[in-house]
């Protein structure tokens, strides 16, 4: 966003009408949710300040009842001129009465320590007695590029995201802290391949479509059927063509519709994954960590197969994993949850810097899943999935996100439509579901993308 200002100051804007332009553009949301209460706006030193000067501006100017409260004035630029045009009364923050509607434009982006205990207590008593409140650019009290809590208060009712989303709008504390994100163009552009996930756009099968161009999946299962079969499920109501499900011995429990191989050694596996036909091999939803799993596990990762890795596969990997997977000539998807994640790979820096170096080095796309799941691919691409669901915490779900993931590139989509779908079906699922009614609402979030 720096670098984008800078653009966009280099274009001729000048700062003060780019402050002028996020002012507007918090000060109609502030008066949209406030509905004409009294307003309390909070000033800090910094950018941030000369934003909420220029909203209580605008809104005294529409004939809004507006205070002020500051913990110190702007000292120079664009921010120092707003705050001199403020003429009316500043009160300090410890002093200030609560007001209906408060602004809080303390800090906002680029705090690198906590916030100070006495800021911190008065912001989140002032917060509490708010029946709304708003964030000029992201709560103050968190990490700009991590989400890290650093003293943010609790309900905040809505986070005005001015430009472009920011990394703390989507990951760890910024998901409860930030309220609902309201995104606000200010006529700045961010050059860069990080997105948030969208609606994808889903085609029906063509008049000349048959089982193995709609995508090909096996499915490779170990000690606990339970979980492959939840996988090869997935992939069958995720809209592939043809599912096997290849186990070590004869399987049972799961659709007629799904194809069941018994497949008793290495040679017979690697047999199996030499068809050209296969669309995507999974790999480690109930392999288990023993001998013969790590002989499968062996199997799938030398084919030339695309290969999505899950559970019990990443843990055998570990620590080896870029070193082993780097090679594949193939596409390989990774899976990992937070646990297993940091057992394959340092996890230095945000979510999303994590995720991508974890990409790069191991030349695969990386599905670091939570309640905010980051897809990186090892050419730079980022997509964040925040808010999913967090009746998803349950045994199962991954197993279902791996055979979805399958399903959706074999049949030409991607990891982030997978994502997407995932998330969808637990929200149709409803509270307290189990894994196996997730996989029944994925035909129909499929669906609403037709």
């Amino acid at each position: 966003m720096r670098a984008a200002e800078q653009r966009c100051f280099g274009a001729g804007v000048s700062q003060s009408e780019l402050m002028e332009r996020a002012s507007l553009a918090v000060a109609r949301e502030v008066a949209r949710l406030g509905a004409g209460q009294p307003v309390l706006v909070l000033a800090g030193p910094g950018n941030n300040g000369g934003d909420a000067y220029g909203v209580a501006r605008f809104l005294r100017d529409w004939g809004h009842d507006v205070a002020v409260a500051s913990i110190g004035r702007p000292a120079s630029g664009a921010a120092a001129e707003n705050a001199a045009a403020w003429h009316d009364e500043v009160e300090s923050l410890e002093q200030v009465s609560p007001r209906p509607v408060l602004v809080d434009g303390l800090f906002g982006t680029g705090m690198s320590r906590a916030l100070d205990a006495p800021v911190a207590a008065q912001l989140a008593r002032l917060v509490a007695a708010a029946s709304v409140s708003v964030a000029i650019d992201l709560p103050s009290g968190i990490e700009t590029d991590t989400g890290l809590d650093l003293g943010a208060p609790g309900g905040i009712t809505a986070t005005v995201a001015l430009g472009a989303l920011k990394p703390a709008h989507l990951l760890g504390a910024g998901l409860s802290k930030c309220g609902h994100v309201l995104l606000a163009d200010i006529g700045v552009e961010a050059a860069t391949e990080w997105r948030s996930i969208a609606r994808p756009r889903l085609e029906a099968p063509g008049p000349q479509a048959h089982k193995y161009g709609r995508g090909l999946v096996v499915v490779v299962a170990g000690s606990m059927a339970g979980a492959s079969r939840l996988a090869a499920r997935a992939a069958l109501h995720g809209g592939a063509g043809y599912v096997i499900l290849a186990a070590p011995e004869p399987a049972s429990g799961a659709p007629d519709a799904i194809v069941h191989r018994t497949i008793d050694g290495r040679d017979a596996l690697a047999e199996l994954l030499a068809d050209p036909r296969i669309g995507a091999v999974v790999i480690g939803p109930g392999l288990g960590r023993d001998e013969a799993a790590m002989n499968r596990l062996e199997v799938a990762i030398g084919c030339e197969r695309d290969l999505v890795i899950d559970g019990d596969a990443l843990s055998l990997l570990g620590k080896t994993a870029a070193e082993r997977l780097g090679t594949r000539k193939a596409s390989t998807l990774l899976t990992p949850h937070s646990g297993e994640f940091a057992r394959m790979f340092e996890a230095a820096g945000s979510k999303i810097e994590a995720t991508l170096a974890a990409a790069k080095s191991s030349g695969a796309t990386v599905i670091h899943k939570g309640a905010d799941t980051v897809i990186a691919s090892a050419g730079g691409k980022v997509v964040v999935a925040s808010a999913a669901p967090s009746w998803l915490s349950t045994a199962g779900t991954g197993d279902v996100l791996a055979g979805l993931v399958a399903a959706r590139h074999a049949a030409g989509g991607s990891a982030d439509e997978a994502v997407w779908l995932h998330s969808r079906a637990a929200r149709r699922a409803g509270p307290a579901f189990a894994a196996d009614d997730l996989i029944a609402q994925i035909p129909a979030a499929m669906g609403e993308c037709l």
